[in-house]
């Protein structure tokens, strides 16, 4: 399941939502992002996140086939927001049930990794008197290429 949604989402329900998925599974693993007050700015206040519609949603079903090639997943959900975030909102959740926890856990990172890299978002940091389009990071890129 994959959602690009502007509203907010409950991390415990998305959990049994993969907990009930299937008798095969053995291990969870998910992941929860949320605006912090830092980045290429400091004193951070908010987000807005952009994303090209139809597209997004089809690299992310990519990006899921492909830790399934890679891993046993048995379900994966992936939720990301866009439009106007508070710091501490939540901006995504992945979650991947597989029957063993090394699946899990890589397949987890796998997609967020590659979702930073690959996924058509947009993120605007904005502060007090200031707004400002992040780039992607050579960090962010180096770890998706690990993975290679």
């Amino acid at each position: 399941m994959i959602r690009v949604q502007q509203q907010d989402f409950d991390p415990a329900e998305e959990y049994r939502a993969l907990r009930n998925s299937g008798s095969g599974t053995g291990a969870i693993a998910t992941f929860t992002g949320l605006v912090r007050d830092s980045g290429d700015l400091s004193g951070v206040t908010g987000l807005f996140l952009e994303h090209y519609p139809g597209m997004t949603e089809q690299v992310i079903e990519g990006l899921v086939h492909e830790a399934s090639q890679r891993w046993d997943v048995r379900d994966a959900r992936i939720i990301h927001r866009v439009g106007s975030l508070a710091l501490s909102d939540q901006i995504v959740f992945v979650g991947v049930c597989s029957a063993h926890r090394g699946d899990a856990f890589a397949a987890c990172e796998f997609i967020m990794d590659a979702l930073k890299t690959s996924a058509p978002f947009w993120k605007k940091e904005i502060t007090g008197d200031t707004e400002h389009w992040v780039e992607q990071k050579a960090a962010d890129l180096d770890r998706t290429q690990s993975w290679d």
